[in-house]
């Protein structure tokens, strides 16, 4: 069985970790640290960047960036592999990071932050983007940032569609200020990293996935507003159900362009119904319009719109603990983005018919993709109770079908950025 480990007992380990390596590569204790969770959305996928709700949840797999001044005046971080240890209970630790090039140990990434923010290194491992496009965003605000030394460590999913890139960047961020001593609030700060994300790892994402990892609260999905960028937290019931996230293992990679073509296609199609963005459409406004677009910017559309839909009904189930009613949703939004939206895959599919073959009867209520899509994880709406054996029966049934093995884990919805970087380890 996988125990469900709450981030208060994981963060000190991780943070500990962080200072061990940080003293061991430069001689010294760092005097910083920033830390961010991933993030899992429940349902509304694709309806951030046209203005629409999303339902999604800081998950407890955390990135922690450990750093101080550096001494010789030149930048650098490092970010380490990790084998078997104390945080796998649950899930296989992964880097944080892509390797970029060897700084002497197995398993051991390192490079130059000079490098990355003058475009160098940075062109070939993007998740070299993130950090550096992290500090060349608060450069433009007009603040001074001293050379860096940085060491970090995640047990967050890397493209798996849990969102690693913005657990990188609000660490970052949240390192960097304490370095400043400056004061962002919040929505600064996940204003400021995705902009990171889009000026320089060349993603037009929307502000989700930021934002879910600086506000995310125990205990609690959120109702994301995209367009107010109002919250509403929605109590969620751990003894009565449990997010069960599945990791196909099979990598996506948003700057191949297929992003940015599903954001154009839903820019088309608002200019041929005349609104400002999908949100302010309906389906019957769309079925009308029908003749004014290709038809395969109308799928993309009736996605967004349906599934809009979709999360608000799901939010209003949620309050009602009608957890029959949130699975269908689940399915519809899954069958949804692989029809219409075109962002699903196999492996992501197997996993959603093996979920959907266990029906209400062996403990799951409803699954599908979540993230970006061509890839990553699975999310389940599960009873708690038989969360632990359902993922095994998935894991060991999508071993069997795709010769593929799958990581798993159970999470309760965590705290944020916001409420994590107040603890002291």
């Amino acid at each position: 069985m996988n125990p469900i480990i709450h981030f208060r007992d994981r963060l000190p380990v991780l943070a500990e970790r962080a200072n061990r390596i940080f003293l061991e590569k430069f001689g010294v204790q760092p005097t910083s640290v920033g830390l961010a969770p991933g993030r899992v959305n429940l349902i509304g996928e694709h309806t951030d960047y046209n203005d629409g709700f999303a339902m999604p949840m800081a998950i407890d797999r955390y990135t922690t960036v450990v750093g101080a001044v550096s001494a010789d005046g030149v930048s650098r971080v490092y970010s380490e592999q990790f084998g078997d240890g104390p945080l796998n209970a649950e899930l296989p630790l992964t880097p944080a990071l892509s390797p970029a090039q060897s700084c002497g140990g197995e398993g051991e990434y390192g490079l130059s932050i000079d490098a990355v923010c003058s475009g160098g290194e940075g062109e070939n491992e993007y998740w070299q983007r993130y950090i550096g496009g992290v500090i060349q965003e608060f450069r433009a605000m007009g603040h001074e940032i001293p050379p860096l030394n940085l060491v970090v460590c995640s047990n967050v999913p890397v493209g798996g569609g849990v969102s690693s890139s913005a657990a990188l960047e609000i660490a970052t961020a949240y390192l960097i200020q304490r370095v400043l001593g400056s004061h962002l609030d919040g929505m600064e700060f996940a204003r400021l990293c995705q902009q990171a994300e889009h000026n320089h790892a060349g993603v037009p994402c929307g502000v989700m996935d930021q934002i879910s990892s600086v506000f995310g609260r125990a205990g609690n999905l959120m109702l994301l507003d995209c367009r107010s960028l109002e919250i509403e937290y929605i109590p969620v019931p751990v003894d009565e159900v449990s997010i069960l996230v599945v990791n196909s293992n099979v990598r996506h990679n948003l700057v191949d362009g297929e992003y940015r073509t599903r954001r154009e296609q839903c820019e088309v199609a608002a200019k041929a119904l005349g609104v400002s963005a999908l949100r302010d459409a309906n389906l019957i406004h769309l079925e009308n319009n029908r003749a004014a677009m290709p038809e395969l910017v109308f799928r993309r559309a009736r996605h967004v719109i349906s599934e809009n839909a979709r999360t608000v009904e799901a939010a209003s189930r949620i309050r009602q603990r009608d957890w029959e009613t949130v699975g269908q949703l689940m399915y519809a939004s899954h069958d949804s983005l692989r029809v219409d939206y075109g962002v699903t895959c196999p492996e992501t599919d197997t996993l959603v018919e093996i979920a959907r073959s266990r029906r209400l009867e062996q403990g799951v209520y409803g699954s599908r993709m979540t993230g970006g899509g061509f890839g990553g994880c699975t999310v389940s709406l599960v009873r708690s109770e038989q969360a632990s054996n359902i993922g095994q029966v998935l894991a060991e049934r999508y071993f069997g079908q795709t010769g593929i093995l799958a990581d798993w884990f159970v999470s309760a919805p965590a705290d944020g950025a916001l409420l994590v970087n107040r603890l002291q380890f």
